[in-house]
């Protein structure tokens, strides 16, 4: 009796092992389907450090941390590297695409306008959108119109009937630096000139 009981304890015991082993060779399998690229990995968490080329993208779903061996951080990311690990860091701002660093925005997500490594809903005020493009450029502020140039048709002050007059005006050395977005600089208009040149035809400089 006590035999039997005996093998039937064994028994018992010896499923039990085979179930586990096989339970963990399936979340082994698991696992190994979660941790590519992947130097240490947890059957929780996941990635823990990649390999160094890569980089570790971790985030939460809900109070749980995942962890994932990426070659390019995703959109909101930026790729730092590190001595021992290089990491995907969220960009701060969350209408951000893709940043430079933390703080410095290069690209906003639909609806959004990119000023100075920033996001904004519209462009700032001096500032407007370039053409095919969702940035803000910087308005410059021109100064005064010259005076009317004398009026030529080409090179003469006098001998024809129409001629051509222009003016300018200019902007700060900052704002052509900038490539700030200016509105027109020379304007030139039709003009009437003296047909018969007193004393012959006179040519301008």
């Amino acid at each position: 009796m006590l035999w039997i009981i005996f093998m039937l304890l064994l028994f018992i015991s010896s499923m039990e092992m085979l179930t586990q082993n096989r339970w963990k060779k399936q979340a082994s399998a698991g696992l190994l389907e979660n941790c590519t690229g992947c130097v240490l990995c947890s059957e929780d968490n996941g990635c823990i450090t990649c390999h160094h080329r890569l980089f570790l993208l971790i985030w939460r779903d809900g109070i749980r941390q995942y962890g994932m061996c990426v070659h390019t951080c995703p959109p909101g990311y930026f790729g730092v590297r590190g001595l021992e690990v290089n990491r995907c860091t969220k960009c701060r701002s969350p209408s951000c695409e893709s940043c430079f660093s933390r703080d410095f925005c290069m690209k906003c997500k639909d609806k959004f306008y990119l000023h100075k490594g920033q996001c904004f809903r519209q462009c700032p005020p001096n500032t407007t959108v370039q053409p095919g493009t969702r940035e803000c450029q910087e308005m410059c502020e021109p100064g005064p119109w010259s005076k009317w140039s004398a009026c030529t048709h080409e090179g003469r002050t006098c001998g024809c009937k129409w001629g051509v007059e222009t003016r300018v005006r200019e902007v700060s050395g900052t704002a052509q630096e900038e490539g700030a977005a200016c509105p027109a600089l020379l304007e030139t208009r039709k003009c009437r000139m003296r047909k018969h040149c007193p004393g012959g035809e006179h040519h301008t400089a």
